[in-house]
């Protein structure tokens, strides 16, 4: 089990157990602070924001490298920080137990359903597509998604299984050896491996380009939806040792092309140097990399 935490928290690249949600009181004017989320509501809430961290992100890990409270509410936006992590896909049950959770939240907390956006970094946008997916399509929980954004997100989890591979091969980091051993073996007791049947990861990943099985975004053809990566080759290259074939961002990429061709609304956004933990740190697989501003502009688009 120690050996097992300490993998997980060297797990910077990619990316619980879900509580139910209960209401407390806020330790500042407009925070309601619980277990689950840490969410700032405005006045007058004309839209909500929902935030998926990557794998080890906690709420205040999530508003520390994102810090959108003030400006979102300044434009009447909720936001929510969810303690929603430590997840590459979700099982039906999760889906629908995430989803209740989520209901709950919007309910206790007198939401507003009619404009809801869901967004996460690394892992946390895999959370974000397939729990949207699940919202729209089923709609009883009346909390279905306007649009949808992922920041840097390992979406083929087939093709995250063959980078692994080649990062034990080439052994280039320590770091990056445990990442892969830990995705492997993860990966083959979940799903086997994809070179051998395909169908598991078809099964729960966001998309598996090696059949073009996107099964699990097809309710959101009438979302809106963002694919923000910042394809830093030479940074990449440098300081992992990685082809651009490797990366989170060219899988995004071809995921955002085939959407595209199947008249999706999709917007692929890669960046240049924006790239940079709130510590200063230079790393293109960072929540900076998107616009704040730019963001909430087209949460307020009709």
């Amino acid at each position: 089990m120690k050996k097992l935490l300490k993998i997980l928290c060297i797990l910077t690249i990619l990316f619980s157990t879900t509580s139910f949600f209960a209401q407390e009181n806020g330790k500042h004017k407009n925070l309601i602070e619980t277990e689950s989320y840490n969410l700032y509501k405005p006045n007058n809430t004309d839209a909500v924001l929902l935030l998926f961290g990557g794998f080890p992100e906690d709420a205040l890990g999530i508003e520390n490298e994102f810090p959108i409270t003030h400006l979102a509410n300044e434009k009447n936006i909720a936001v929510v920080y969810l303690n929603y992590n430590r997840k590459l896909w979700l099982e039906d049950k999760e889906k629908s137990k995430l989803a209740a959770s989520l209901q709950e939240l919007f309910s206790l907390n007198n939401l507003p359903t009619d404009k809801i956006y869901i967004g996460g970094m690394s892992s946390g946008g895999n959370m974000a597509l397939l729990i949207g997916d699940f919202l729209a399509k089923n709609t009883e929980y009346k909390i279905e998604p306007h649009g949808v954004f992922i920041v840097d997100s390992p979406i083929d989890l087939s093709g995250l299984y063959r980078t692994a591979e080649s990062n034990v091969k080439r052994n280039f980091s320590e770091s990056a050896i445990q990442e892969g051993l830990w995705i492997i073996e993860t990966f083959n007791e979940k799903f086997g491996n994809p070179n051998e049947n395909i169908e598991p990861y078809e099964q729960y990943s966001v998309f598996t380009f090696d059949t073009k099985n996107f099964n699990n975004l097809k309710d959101l053809e009438n979302t809106k939806l963002r694919f923000y990566t910042e394809p830093d080759k030479a940074w990449w290259k440098e300081y992992m040792d990685a082809d651009y074939e490797q990366l989170n961002a060219f899988h995004i990429k071809r995921l955002s092309e085939f959407l595209t061709k199947n008249n999706f609304n999709v917007e692929y956004i890669p960046t240049q140097n924006k790239g940079f933990k709130s510590n200063g740190d230079r790393h293109p697989h960072s929540w900076s990399i998107v616009d704040k501003e730019e963001l909430v502009q087209w949460m307020l688009e009709e």
